[in-house]
């Protein structure tokens, strides 16, 4: 069904907006994924703050001429069945989630990235990014390397008490 100018116009400025906001977009191609597979991907995408959009190429392309960042760049991957994966949060998190479900789902193939700062990665640079630590990972690593000295620390000065303990304990019994 043909859409409408005043309907493209529309899904134009969306995507124009969506990729203005997003840190990171992530292209992949979907061909071969279920209508029922789509919606579990858009839920699971939809828990880690991503928008999940299939959008036409052309309109994916006049949004990003409008957008400026990428005047120049070479767009010739943008063909087929593509969707595109915003998140406003998380660099890595669009990735991710495209990562993630693609294991369960090996048709759904990363493609490239567009960053926020008018970069443009390809699929290896994408897998990369989608195989570091999320937000809350790095978070937990963090704070167990700060609590790790402390540990430390307050282990040593159990070891002490307790050996001055045992010291005491064997001058009282000498002294009986």
């Amino acid at each position: 069904m043909a859409l409408s100018k005043d309907k493209k116009l529309a899904i134009v400025a969306e995507v124009t907006d969506l990729l203005a906001g997003s840190k990171l977009t992530v292209v992949a191609n979907y061909r071969g994924t279920s209508v029922q597979r789509m919606q579990d991907l858009r839920r699971l995408a939809q828990k880690k703050h991503t928008k999940v959009r299939i959008v036409k190429n052309r309109l994916v392309k006049k949004a990003i001429e409008q957008s400026g960042l990428y005047k120049d760049a070479e767009l010739g991957f943008l063909t087929g069945q593509l969707l595109y994966a915003f998140n406003s949060q998380d660099e890595a998190a669009a990735a991710q989630v495209l990562a993630e479900f693609a294991k369960t789902q090996p048709q759904i193939e990363l493609l490239a990235a567009f960053s926020q700062d008018g970069l443009i990665m390809n699929a290896d640079e994408v897998k990369v990014l989608a195989a570091l630590p999320t937000m809350e990972q790095l978070r937990g690593q963090l704070a167990g390397l700060i609590a790790s000295p402390i540990s430390g620390f307050t282990s040593v000065l159990a070891a002490n008490l307790q050996g001055t303990l045992s010291v005491l304990k064997a001058r009282a019994e000498q002294m009986n």
